[in-house]
């Protein structure tokens, strides 16, 4: 008689290691991918060219100059507002927030500003500038909230200071 033999079957083991491996390293690579890839957008207003302006006495336009030594809060018709020197040669930010509060508390309605820099200023220091004057934090019902200065920002460049040595030789 003839015996049957059967084959003895075995299945294959999937080896998984060398992917489990792959995802091992590949998922937090891409988790701290995305923290650093944060973004801000800020709308800004361009102003006019001064040819296209409409002078009208009614409309007040509020300015604050970054200087190399000082930020200047000033309006279209009475000029300088307030002045705030560094102390260190560091911008008082603190001390302009304050400044533009009183102001918002007189132009309640007033909404827009415009930031005009030095050409040498820092991209820090416009941002902070920026920063400044579009809110500052407050205290609501016992939460901390973000309070509107002048959210309508526009950029220009600051209008250059005669020098002494100019104003000398013009004698």
């Amino acid at each position: 008689m003839r015996r049957k033999h059967r084959k003895l079957h075995v299945e294959a083991e999937l080896d998984i290691t060398a992917f489990m491996n792959l995802m091992i390293v590949l998922v937090p690579v891409l988790l701290l991918g995305m923290v650093f890839s944060q973004t801000s957008i800020l709308d800004l207003n361009f102003p006019a060219n001064s040819q296209e302006l409409d002078v009208d006495l009614e409309n007040l336009q509020i300015q604050l100059i970054v200087r190399e030594h000082s930020l200047v809060v000033a309006d279209s018709k009475g000029g300088l507002i307030k002045r705030v020197d560094n102390i260190a040669n560091t911008y008082q930010f603190e001390e302009l927030s304050l400044v533009l509060r009183q102001l918002k508390a007189r132009l309640p309605d007033k909404k827009d500003i415009s930031i005009l820099a030095e050409k040498n200023t820092s991209y820090q220091t416009l941002v902070s500038a920026m920063d400044t004057a579009r809110s500052y934090p407050a205290v609501v019902a016992a939460s901390l909230v973000e309070a509107e200065l002048f959210p309508e920002i526009s950029i220009g460049d600051a209008p250059i200071l005669p020098t002494s040595n100019l104003v000398e030789g013009a004698q």
